[in-house]
């Protein structure tokens, strides 16, 4: 359901979820591919694995994930949004070298997937849709269809490291704050830091995690751009709409040619979270040490 809260932050698919359209998703992740692949080849996939990307979107990740497993591995893929289903498996029908890859329609809240199916599972830029229960129920699923011994990592957003010059440096968390005061979107997008404990809460052992910050300076990257300008010119229409307090009117136009981001002194940054934590054996307690 598109819910108020999810309509402000625009740019949904057919799910109603916000900044899932291809039109958006696809700029974010070409301008920071770097970092995501970073973060993707930092999990420990391996030759010959079965790994699901659960939340796959318009499968960007895939043909990576593909080359780290290799001929004899297999991909699955699982997205809410049925035309992110159909652009996932598009991606690849082109590389007939890559990874065997099946692609479906589902929520990670309910993965249709047998026990212990998959030697690892990647989830990004999912968990940020979801609610505190929502996101405990979500762990659990990806525990309960990846072997023992096998790797559930998840990427999301940190929006506190947000920021942007040439403005009042806290504006963009200054609005996620103030945005957050009710449940929903904008508060989970300052959740990122607390995936690690939540990968233990749900009983994955060996629970690492890593911050990473991605900043653009000016000139801006064509596709960073893109996105970041029109992000921002969304922050600025519900701030309006809602009275939050900011100066975010020189945002408003995302083309115009003397608009913030494309200042000489233009600069923009989010942070993202990588946490990966493993499934423990039978034998093995949630700290990963054998039971008496």
């Amino acid at each position: 359901m598109l819910t108020a809260d999810h309509a402000a932050w625009g740019y949904a698919t057919s799910t109603g979820l916000p900044f899932t359209h291809e039109e958006i998703v696809d700029p974010h992740f070409e301008a920071c591919a770097a970092h995501y692949r970073d973060a993707l080849d930092g999990v420990g996939i391996r030759p010959g694995w079965h790994v699901l990307d659960a939340g796959c979107g318009s499968g960007a990740f895939l043909p990576r994930i593909c080359e780290l497993v290799g001929a004899r591995g297999r991909v699955s893929a699982l997205d809410l949004a049925p035309e992110n289903v159909e652009r996932a498996a598009g991606r690849l029908r082109d590389h007939p070298a890559a990874a065997p890859l099946v692609a479906r329609q589902g929520s990670v809240l309910d993965l249709p997937y047998a026990d212990g199916m998959f030697d690892a599972v990647w989830c990004s830029n999912t968990t940020q849709y979801l609610d505190d229960a929502e996101l405990a129920r979500a762990l659990a699923e990806l525990r309960r269809v990846t072997r023992p011994g096998g790797l559930v990592a998840v990427k999301d957003v940190d929006g506190s490291l947000s920021t942007v010059r040439p403005a009042d440096p806290f504006l963009i968390t200054d609005f996620l704050r103030a945005s957050a005061a009710s449940p929903g979107y904008a508060r989970q997008l300052l959740r990122g830091r607390d995936l690690y404990r939540r990968l233990r809460a749900a009983g994955l052992t060996d629970v690492t995690q890593r911050t990473i910050l991605m900043e653009h300076h000016a000139p801006l990257a064509p596709a960073a751009l893109r996105f970041y300008a029109n992000a921002c010119a969304r922050f600025a229409r519900q701030a309006a709409d809602e009275g939050i307090a900011g100066n975010w009117a020189p945002f408003l136009d995302p083309e115009d040619p003397a608009g913030p981001l494309r200042d000489p002194a233009g600069y923009i940054s989010e942070g993202n979270v990588i946490a990966i934590g493993r499934v423990p054996f039978a034998s093995m307690d949630t700290d990963g040490d054998d039971t008496p």
